[in-house]
């Protein structure tokens, strides 16, 4: 067999025109849906058990094969009578072997075959062959030449009009002199022609009567595309424009449906267009969304805008333009709510009572935008929720700490990639009513970077006289943000922008007293975590006593997380004792608290003898988790005029150490102070816990009281605590986080406070009764009145500590300034 495929290879061109001798038997190879022309080179894919055998028996004996065309593509082992009569004695190039262990050859097309008879069918199918005499009558000969003429004429300006066959084709048939190889060339190269017809080229071995048949197949092959090319541009030209759509619409259905899409699609679009309809949009809103849709109608399936086009369609019908719920306004109802939600915070409780009152008799108000401002753990957002629970409305919230990206509130444009609307619309969709209570949380954490500022973003969204045709990027069309409750809750305001403070209505949330926290944790606290550790009420008791203990000597916060947090500790450690058996009734008292916690983190300090010596002064401090009791030491030595602040003080509190010591030296008459004292003496003020920054102008009346104290050799009483802002003059003026001060001083066993004058008012609406009645609160408008409550009286007994000898080691105190 080697022998024959020796005598189809010169060194100039693998095929020749000397004639080809075929062996008796050739192995076949079926093809679906292809036809091989002798003269012609193909790709073949081949997967079929039986002819990647039957190609690896080739390769080993010469490469010689047989190529015939099945009727049916769709047969799996295809028999004689499932093959066509003429074939195409082939040639083996190249084999390449997949990891599958399907093959892919490159072959060349011999000459015509004639199939005479099947004598095997495995392990691949094996038949007698004769080869397929061409021939033509030689007075022919003129009419051929003509035919050829035409026949490259009509091919060149098919492969013109056509965009899938290359250029390079017209150059290669004008090459070729052969008729019989001429049409067979043509014939392969035409892929728009069904396998039937080439088959029928191929069978055809007259080739008067093949060239004529092709003759006939170019031509009407160029009737279709010139006629193609007319309407193209008859289209282009004269259709109108609904007629263009119509046509292409009719078009696209006959495509859709027979790729087997038109009536999905089309059921898709028609419930979108019910769900358009049903949706309650404006109508600016509705005809947006009625185009996108048309637009949509008319994207094949498998385009990759139809995803986003359909995406955003969704978002459309997804929000709700006309849902909302009816406000519950009950007032006693709300009252209750609140109050048994949460201990204390009445100014809030009040406001929310008002808003409520106002929208019952005018229930067109516009909501307005509250921000609650408070340390951690306070119950800000459980408050909104509260709020939301009262109204009977939808409760939805965003955190806002750590947001960088502008487009987090206002969404992505949709030309980006995965592009989705902002979290405004997000949260309205999950809510799916138009008038929720929508929490903003930690609006004092927004960032802001190369992508955004996210609190300029908010500032439409605030704004009650602009959101209500608040613009989404994403959507494009405008949403009446309106009828939403927005809160916002921050622990500090100095972060938040001026321009978004000026949106939002401030409710201050200062901590809670003792007796509050108190009250929460037996209402609220000890219950959820006897409940969350799998214990009952019959297992386990709190007293108050151990309560009050868990409160003074584990936890120092304005809030009550920490509190929760020890509470459920306790509760832990009681389940593991049931869980080892345990049954008895575990009662938690204050030893059983020291027991199952260790010793108090926190100590009542003796503040008498921090201020035992001259020079020591207690101050109040606000901080954002609440009011913190503050050191301040002054020293007086040797040196020549200088005033030295440690302690990682601030500007602002340097300045105010410098305006003390301007006024003692102004005043050092009065106060027994030799006036030249600061030629040759140095002034040290130190503010324990050197770490932390501290800064502030609140503490100007305790530096000037411990300075004082300092040069005067007047102790200051350990009982009593200040806070306050001064002047040059002597002023005392006032200080924020009044509460907040007053309750860090309780807390430590303080029981009187200096506090400015001008803070009276703080002092009768922000300190609850109780408070009021358990401090003494001293109103002072001077320095001087600072200094005659502060100081106490010069005593023999009382020294500084002589050169050499050790001040006594203060117990050490958990400040937080």
């Amino acid at each position: 067999m080697s022998d024959h495929v020796e005598d189809l290879k010169t060194e100039d061109n693998p095929v020749t025109e000397r004639p080809l001798s075929l062996p008796a038997e050739l192995p076949i190879l079926p093809l679906r849906d292809t036809v091989l022309f002798p003269n012609s080179f193909m790709p073949l894919a081949v997967a079929r058990e039986s002819s990647v055998h039957l190609i690896d028996d080739a390769i080993a004996n010469g490469k010689l094969i047989a190529v015939f065309t099945q009727r049916d593509a769709s047969v799996e082992e295809p028999g004689e009578d499932d093959l066509y009569r003429v074939g195409t004695a082939t040639h083996i190039h190249k084999m390449f072997k997949l990891p599958d262990g399907s093959l892919r050859l490159i072959v060349q097309g011999l000459a015509r075959l004639t199939l005479d008879t099947v004598v095997a069918t495995r392990p691949y199918l094996r038949a007698k062959v004769s080869g397929a005499t061409e021939g033509t009558n030689e007075t022919d000969r003129l009419e051929i030449d003509a035919l050829a003429r035409n026949i490259k004429t009509n091919f060149q300006q098919v492969v013109s009009l056509s965009p899938l066959l290359s250029d390079d084709l017209q150059t290669l048939a004008t090459n070729i002199a052969e008729p019989g190889r001429l049409a067979d060339f043509i014939a392969s190269s035409l892929s728009t022609i069904s396998t039937v017809v080439k088959q029928e080229v191929l069978e055809t071995l007259d080739i008067r009567t093949r060239m004529d048949n092709l003759n006939r197949i170019l031509i009407k092959e160029l009737e279709v595309l010139e006629l193609g090319s007319k309407i193209q541009s008859q289209v282009q030209s004269e259709v109108g424009k609904n007629q263009r759509e119509y046509f292409l619409r009719e078009q696209m259905k006959a495509i859709q449906k027979e790729l087997g899409e038109g009536d999905d699609q089309t059921k898709e679009v028609e419930e979108l267009a019910e769900k358009i309809e049903a949706a309650g949009m404006p109508e600016g809103v509705k005809k947006e969304a009625l185009r996108e849709l048309d637009r949509l109608s008319k994207m094949p399936v498998a385009a990759a805008e139809y995803t986003v086009s359909r995406t955003y369609v969704d978002w459309l019908v997804a929000l709700p333009w006309a849902k909302r719920t009816d406000d519950v306004i009950d007032l006693p109802h709300t009252q209750s709510v609140l109050d048994a939600d949460h201990s204390g915070l009445e100014k809030v409780k009040d406001r929310i009572l008002e808003y409520l009152a106002v929208r019952k008799l005018n229930p067109s108000v516009k909501g307005p935008i509250l921000c609650f401002v408070g340390p951690p753990g306070v119950g800000k957002t459980s408050l909104a929720r509260s709020i939301a629970e009262s109204l009977g409305r939808k409760f939805v919230r965003v955190s806002l700490g750590g947001m960088r990206d502008e487009a987090e509130i206002r969404g992505h444009r949709r030309t980006y990639i995965g592009a989705l609307p902002g979290q405004v619309m997000q949260g309205l969709r999950r809510a799916e009513s138009k008038n929720p209570v929508f929490i903003l949380d930690e609006i004092d954490k927004l960032g802001s970077d190369f992508r955004g500022d996210p609190s300029s973003a908010l500032l439409e969204v605030l704004d009650p006289e602009q959101n209500s045709t608040f613009r989404d990027h994403y959507l494009d069309v405008p949403f009446d943000l309106s009828e939403v409750l927005f809160i916002t809750t921050a622990n500090v305001l100095d972060p938040v922008p001026a321009a978004l403070r000026d949106r939002m209505e401030v409710l201050e949330i200062a901590g809670y007293t003792e007796e509050e926290k108190l009250q929460i944790a037996t209402a609220h606290l000890v219950d959820k975590q006897v409940k969350n550790h799998g214990l009952t009420a019959e297992s386990i008791r709190f007293t108050p006593a151990a309560l009050r203990q868990v409160i003074r000597g584990y936890t120092r916060e304005a809030g009550v997380r920490n509190l929760e947090r020890e509470i459920g500790s306790i509760c832990r450690k009681a389940a593991r004792r049931r869980a080892e058996g345990d049954e008895s009734m575990i009662e938690v008292t204050p030893e059983v608290v020291v027991q199952m916690l260790g010793a108090p983190r926190f100590l009542d300090e003796e503040m008498e003898e921090r201020t035992k010596y001259p020079g020591v002064a207690i101050g109040l401090a606000w901080t954002p988790s609440g009011g913190e009791v503050l050191f301040i030491e002054a020293s007086r030595m040797a040196g020549t005029g200088s005033l030295t602040l440690t302690g990682q003080l601030g500007e602002v509190m340097k300045e105010s150490a410098r305006a003390a010591l301007s006024w003692l030296r102004t005043h050092a008459r009065e106060y027994g102070i030799d006036p030249d004292f600061f030629k040759n003496a140095e002034i040290h003020v130190h503010v324990p816990s050197g770490a932390i920054p501290k800064d502030g102008p609140s503490a100007g009346v305790t530096m000037a009281t411990a300075m004082a104290s300092q040069l005067t050799g007047r102790p200051v009483r350990g009982d009593i605590a200040m806070t306050g802002e001064i002047t040059l003059s002597g002023r005392v003026l006032p200080i924020g986080g009044v509460k907040e001060k007053v309750l860090a001083a309780r807390r430590v066993g303080i029981r009187e406070v200096i506090v400015p004058r001008q803070n009276a008012k703080n002092i009768n609406e922000d300190l609850t009764p109780e408070l009021r009645e358990d401090m003494t609160v001293h109103l002072v408008s001077t320095i001087d009145e600072v200094l005659a409550l502060a100081l106490q009286p010069v005593s023999s007994d009382v020294r500084p500590p002589q050169p050499g000898q050790k001040e006594p080691k203060p117990r050490a105190i958990a400040v937080r300034p």
